[in-house]
């Protein structure tokens, strides 16, 4: 049976000084069209996840183009069952993704692309000269990685300038970056760059569009998404699962966040184990007065207050017998 909704994954560095303005108006044509999902604006441009009906979607994607700001934004359409999220946001923020590179405009500079079917065929016959670099936090490669693809331990984008330090032994070698859909390569290749990395190149549309364009070949385990999916499908040709459930350390690729907000780890567990631990990474967390009801999904809002006083402390995971 065909799939009667769509999801769109889309961003679009561009020049925008009436961003307050356009945010209303752009979440007024969200809520007249059903659409659903996060989409951010600021002075830099727009970076949105969508979900609706396919026609309403196809409406969405028109608006967008009808702007000569933002006529070139590529969109990556996923098809899918039912809506991919439960609420709208629209939000104006500094960035459209969340960096400590705020002086770099990809427009002006970034890296290279590659695409898809290019990268496949680098996958396959990887040159010793090259490197395959996943720019993207820990919780996301954690699910989900390329073949041979180097890691970088971190939390969060911001701290990927601070992780540069570590690999600055690559400078001669060929660097291809990647991340879920581009938006965060497009920075990250042009600060390589800046920093003296001489061949820096990046996988167009990221791993979403891979996925759509070339099979998804090679890459191993599922792709972290930012809806209530909360990881996708993309390697149609050769899958695997490559994660470990937190608690039971059996091989899955079902991920949660913890039930506890003020911890609300992005972590792998299997749906024996959430049910067990009422949706938490630890037995701390599953005692703590603010844990919120577990519904099997492991799937709630974000906690947005920049709060977590867990971080940095290591939690033993509970075990089950």
């Amino acid at each position: 049976m065909e799939k009667q909704y769509s999801i769109l994954l889309y961003y679009c560095y561009a020049d925008i000084q009436d961003y307050e303005a356009y945010r209303e108006e752009h979440h007024l044509f969200c809520v007249e069209n059903n659409l659903r999902g996060r989409i951010i604006i600021s002075p830099e441009g727009l970076n949105g996840t969508v979900s609706g009906l396919k026609e309403d979607c196809e409406k969405y994607m028109a608006y967008v183009h009808s702007d000569t700001r933002f006529a070139d934004t590529e969109f990556k359409v996923e098809a899918h069952d039912k809506m991919a999220f439960a609420k709208l946001h629209v939000r104006v923020k500094p960035e459209i993704v969340h960096s400590s590179l705020r002086h770099i405009n990809p427009r002006q500079k970034t890296g290279t692309y590659v695409e898809p079917n290019e990268f496949k065929e680098i996958l396959k016959n990887q040159p010793e000269d090259t490197v395959i670099l996943d720019v993207r936090s820990d919780y996301e490669h954690s699910v989900g990685r390329f073949k041979n693809a180097l890691t970088l331990d971190i939390e969060n984008f911001r701290d990927f300038p601070e992780k540069v330090k570590e690999i600055e032994g690559l400078k001669n070698k060929k660097v291809i970056t990647y991340c879920t859909g581009g938006i965060k390569c497009e920075k990250a290749s042009a600060y390589l760059l800046e920093q003296g990395f001489e061949n820096v190149y990046q996988l167009h549309g990221g791993i979403i569009k891979y996925g759509i364009e070339a099979g998804g070949e090679d890459f191993e385990g599922k792709c972290y998404v930012f809806d209530n999916r909360i990881t996708a499908d993309v390697n149609s040709v050769n899958p695997s699962v490559i994660s470990k459930c937190y608690v039971t350390g059996v091989l899955t690729d079902r991920m949660v966040n913890c039930a506890n907000p003020t911890c609300n780890a992005h972590i792998p567990m299997l749906e024996e184990a959430g049910w067990l631990m009422d949706g938490c990474c630890s037995e701390e967390c599953r005692q703590s007065p603010e844990r919120r009801p577990y519904d099997g999904t492991g799937y709630y809002q974000k906690n947005t207050n920049h709060y977590n006083p867990l971080k940095g402390v290591k939690r033993e995971p509970a075990k089950i017998d």
